[in-house]
């Protein structure tokens, strides 16, 4: 193995009682072990330095062939992951239950390997794991040929290649879900929304498919829950929070009608969950927003949701969301006080967490300091994300931070920066095949404003852009801008002198009395 961090990385990322099984089952091999000195000296470590694991073992004589032990100790850990898992997981109980009977039908033992058979198969139908039981029916197939060599007729051949149709038409179905999510999901990771006709026109035909829009097109309960999944993602991209609401409300009914399949469909599961929490947040819903928060971190205690990834994405999903929250109420204080937290587990999980998440968690903590009035604070966050080389990534967050950049050398007072900033943006919009005209309006006048205007003049300046946004956003593509700035707030703060958590409050109110 070369020098690098990937043992380092696979040793801290095991659990205690990973390295207890890892330790035990160490212990009953025989033979010298000094894999086990490297594993406890790189486990005692914060950061992997191969020079420093050298120099700790230069008298033992397997240092001179390192690599190779390293190697070793690799394969070992994966060795005891393996043994570790193997009663948790259906995939790898399917795995042992076919190993097992390709074992008994090689030493002839027919009977016995049939009832292997049997049981993993019901396994296998039961969790909808397709490829295993296409593979089981294989092996019951060549058990039927050598009960007819035996003289026994007591199963028709027609029956089992029967179910093998059905099989792979399951099979097949859900594989052609599993590429329509592919096309949609890649929309959402991009950008957030559909940004441009084109787009629009593919989650359209998405959303036109025979087998998203036809009734009764998904023949597994797996391919049902992708199917409204997708149905809610197509809505989502267009900022439909109404039928999204809906379709996730499905996904997450099927589911958790089916707890084998839950089980198995973790991330999918929470994702859900933070679709209908965005839906939750838009509508103005806070307490169920709440509670939504509170079951998606209760996941973790439950069967199918104890792993890495899965922890990983609850804390990602479940803390930028909950900041989402405070913002769309207008309690940035408390937003503030969330940091610290977050950054605790930030700093445990590392590198696990995604580039998406880690994008939108320094967004969220530039809003929360833009919010409590924290000007410099939150521009060295939204530098970070303007700054970030990864801009294929989530364009409506790229995109949105160029104008929450504006507004904040705006409240810093740094007119002559301004001026470069706002040919900056509108140079950067000019090159997007989609620009909005808030985006524009909001320009317009903070140049406006970046004159450094007498008090009177710049009053009027913010009356009529709170004018020009009130008329713009009656459009709901153009009120994408308010679920990553309040823009409205943020003028209204400034005409009627309030802070932006009172101003976000008032429109809290206004919007319930509206919906009376």
């Amino acid at each position: 193995m070369k020098p690098s961090i990937e043992l380092f990385n696979l040793i801290k990322s095991l659990s205690k009682s990973e390295k207890r099984f890892f330790k035990l089952s160490s212990s009953l091999q025989s033979g010298d072990k000094n894999y086990l000195k490297i594993f406890d000296f790189i486990e005692s470590k914060y950061k992997y330095d191969e020079d420093e694991l050298k120099d700790a073992f230069k008298n033992e004589t397997f240092v001179r062939h390192l690599p190779s032990e390293k190697n070793h100790l690799y394969k070992l850990i994966l060795k005891s992951l393996r043994s570790y898992y193997s009663e948790q997981s259906v995939s790898s109980m399917l795995k042992q239950e076919i190993k097992n009977v390709e074992i008994l039908y090689n030493k002839a033992l027919y009977k016995e390997c049939e009832k292997f058979v049997s049981r993993a198969k019901q396994l296998a139908k039961n969790h909808e794991k397709f490829y295993y039981w296409y593979e089981l029916l294989s092996w019951e197939k060549r058990l039927l040929e050598e009960a007819y060599e035996s003289g026994e007729f007591n199963r028709n051949l027609d029956e089992l290649v029967d179910e093998e149709e059905v099989v792979i038409s399951k099979l097949r179905n859900l594989a052609e879900y599993q590429v329509i999510y592919s096309k949609i999901n890649l929309i959402f990771r991009s950008g957030g929304f559909t940004r441009t006709n084109e787009e629009r026109n593919i989650v359209e035909g998405i959303a036109d498919y025979h087998l998203i829009k036809g009734k009764n097109t998904a023949i597994s309960t797996r391919a049902s829950s992708i199917c409204y999944y997708i149905k809610g993602l197509c809505a989502a991209t267009n900022r439909n929070y109404q039928d999204s609401f809906q379709f996730f409300n499905k996904t997450r009914e099927i589911l958790d009608k089916n707890p084998e399949i839950k089980a198995d469909s973790g991330q999918r599961y929470v994702m859900t969950l933070s679709h209908l929490l965005r839906c939750y947040i838009d509508s103005g819903d806070f307490e169920k927003s709440q509670e939504l928060i509170a079951d998606m971190r209760a996941l973790e205690s439950k069967k199918g949701f104890d792993s890495m990834d899965i922890r990983v994405r609850v804390f990602t999903t479940s803390y930028n969301l909950e900041l989402m929250l405070l913002h769309a109420m207008g309690e940035f204080e408390k937003s503030i006080e969330l940091i610290p937290e977050i950054e605790k587990y930030q700093g445990a999980f590392g590198d696990k967490v995604n580039k998406e998440q880690e994008i939108l968690f320094t967004y969220n903590k530039a809003y929360s300091y833009f919010g409590s009035g924290q000007f410099k604070r939150a521009l060295s966050y939204i530098n970070i994300v303007l700054n970030d080389n990864e801009q294929n990534l989530r364009q409506d967050i790229y995109s949105f931070s160029r104008l929450f950049n504006l507004v904040l050398h705006l409240e810093l007072e740094n007119y002559d920066f301004l001026e470069y900033s706002i040919k900056s943006t509108n140079r950067y919009l000019n090159k997007q095949e989609r620009k909005f005209e808030v985006e524009n309006v909001c320009i317009k006048h903070i140049r406006k404003l970046s004159k450094g205007v007498q008090n009177t003049e710049r009053i009027l300046i913010l009356e009529n852009l709170k004018d020009e946004l009130a008329e713009l956003l009656n459009n709901p593509n153009e009120r994408v801008v308010l679920e990553y700035f309040n823009i409205t707030a943020w003028v209204n703060s400034k005409i009627h002198k309030l802070s932006l958590s009172e101003a976000v409050k008032q429109l809290v109110v206004l919007n319930r009395l509206a919906e009376y």
